[in-house]
């Protein structure tokens, strides 16, 4: 084919005759050289080439490949075939309609086996998306300037691109959540919101959020198949790097998606891994985050494709790639082992150090809560531990403990206590994170006393609380008392606070960053420590 053409009459009545032949629509897939590299037997959408085997493009440009097809109808191009262009960013789509042979095109004159053409190709535009053009007689279509065409469609996409890019620092993020029967409208709105904010904190950008309302998950694609293209049509459009599930997924579900969406899939529990990896400041943080990232892995090498696993069975699929998906399965069993005897030598560390303080009579109180509660600004502020302390979702993750000295109102004399600030919680916190932290978990077994600071002005606070709780018994050992401390109460009005006292009458209700309740709060603290020796 000519470089510079969409396509030339010769061809398209060549390829039109073969459709009529075997009386099915037949789509010939031709790159930038004019060579015809795929021929499929089908519709656009039928024959589309998946997108992890198209060529590399960016944003900025398109495949590279433009797609001539036959339809046996008259009609302009359906929304399906316009679809599985923008999903291959196809340079153009050129649909000749099928007539037979000997009809009378407008304006007399026989034209062979093709009635009209058209031409699709994508705009640089959220909305519009596509453009098809009028009917065209094969001497219209074969004026066409592809080279004009391309260049200039290009350009626009490279401008768009670039305006997208004023920040590369940060990934943009396509959300994900499927809603089942099992949880309410706000718990699910509420756990998109977590999911946001979780980006956000591992650097990415929310540029859309998709959901879907299914009894229960796809076991292939966790959704159906229209709104895993409509997700894989804007991830195209908007120049998404990355898409983010609210669930967890499974090795052949992440292929799938892929597959399909063309850029990478990641579920929720990654997310959080990715945070902390990045939020891992000391030796025995990063041993755990490590510790927890191998843990996911290992049950997900053989999803990591054909470099990986040959595990199918049968011709073609036995050799190397089964010698070293093992090798490389060995290789982290034994550095799991390794990181859990670390661990265990960590544990049995903290268990010194907490023998040592219990020697000393001095009593404990493990500092718990959801994520970004507010935990670290009120340790900071009761014991000036100088703890990073910020607006966002795991901020800290080593436990941190401090002395707190506090007059007895009966006594009049000081008396010491140990506060300790541990990981954040969250809803369904991964098993993986709660097996790799058990030696920070073990703060609150071994804590005299439990200090569970609520963030009020959170709209699903009771959520949250409930989350807490659930974690909490699923400890080994059962905590000890809690007390319940209400923080941020600059921040809420006035019918939530009655509400939360006259939910939960013993709390107490302070604004760790504007000191308010804290006086209030360390007699409690007194009285908490008391209650637990006693019993």
């Amino acid at each position: 084919m000519p470089g510079d053409r969409l396509t030339t009459p010769e061809f398209a009545q060549r390829l039109a005759a073969v459709s009529t032949e075997i009386n099915q629509p037949v789509c010939a897939y031709l790159d930038r050289r004019g060579h015809v590299i795929r021929v499929g037997v089908g519709s656009p959408r039928q024959t589309q080439i998946p997108p992890l085997e198209l060529p590399r493009y960016g944003a900025e440009r398109l495949s590279g490949i433009r797609c001539v097809a036959t339809q046996l109808k008259l009609d302009a191009p359906a929304n399906g075939a316009l679809t599985a262009m923008a999903l291959q960013r196809l340079d153009a789509l050129v649909v000749l309609t099928m007539t037979g042979s000997g009809f009378q095109r407008r304006g007399g004159g026989a034209t062979g086996y093709i009635r009209d053409a058209y031409v699709a190709h994508l705009l640089p535009d959220p909305v519009a998306r596509w453009e098809v053009s009028a009917p065209l007689s094969l001497e219209q279509l074969a004026q066409q300037d592809f080279i004009e065409l391309i260049e200039g469609l290009e350009s626009e996409f490279r401008r768009l691109f670039v305006a997208q890019q004023v920040d590369t620092d940060h990934e943009r993020v396509l959300l994900v959540g499927l809603m089942t029967q099992t949880a309410t409208p706000e718990l699910f709105e509420h756990g998109l919101q977590e999911l946001a904010r979780l980006v956000e904190t591992a650097g990415g950008e929310v540029i859309e959020t998709f959901y879907q309302k299914r009894s229960r998950p796809h076991p292939q694609t966790v959704l159906g198949a229209g709104k895993i293209e409509e997700i894989a049509l804007s991830a195209q459009t908007l120049g998404a790097s990355l898409v983010v599930f609210d669930r967890d997924l499974s090795p052949a579900q992440v292929r799938n998606l892929e597959k399909r969406i063309g850029v990478r899939v990641v579920d929720r529990t990654e997310v959080i891994l990715d945070i902390f990896a990045q939020r891992a400041k000391s030796g025995a943080g990063k041993l755990q985050v490590e510790l927890a990232q191998l843990e996911y892995q290992l049950p997900r090498l053989t999803g990591r494709g054909q470099a990986m696993s040959r595990l199918g069975g049968g011709i073609g699929t036995r050799g190397p790639g089964e010698t070293k998906l093992e090798t490389e399965r060995r290789a982290i069993q034994k550095r799991i082992s390794r990181l859990q005897q670390e661990v265990n030598q960590l544990r049995a560390h903290r268990a010194r150090l907490r023998q040592h303080r219990q020697h000393q009579d001095v009593p404990s109180v493990a500092v718990v809560g959801y994520t970004n509660a507010g935990k670290s600004t009120l340790l900071n502020t009761l014991t000036d531990a100088k703890v990073y302390a910020a607006d966002q979702l795991f901020a800290t993750l080593d436990p941190t403990t401090r002395r707190l000295t506090v007059a007895d109102p009966n006594t009049h004399q000081p008396r010491s206590l140990v506060l300790t600030d541990t990981v954040g919680f969250i809803q369904d916190l991964p098993a993986s994170l709660m097996d790799a932290f058990r030696a920070t978990l073990e703060e609150v077994t071994e804590a005299d006393a439990l200090l569970h600071v609520v963030d009020l002005s959170h709209p699903a606070w009771q959520d949250q609380i409930r989350s807490v709780m659930a974690i909490l018994k699923q400890m080994p050992i059962t905590p000890g008392p809690i007390l319940l401390a209400f923080n941020k109460l600059d921040e809420v009005d006035t019918a939530t606070l009655d509400f939360a006292k006259e939910e939960y009458p013993q709390a107490v209700f302070i604004s760790a960053i504007n000191r308010l309740g804290l006086e209030t709060l360390r007699q409690r603290l007194l009285q908490l420590i008391d209650y637990a020796i006693a019993a």
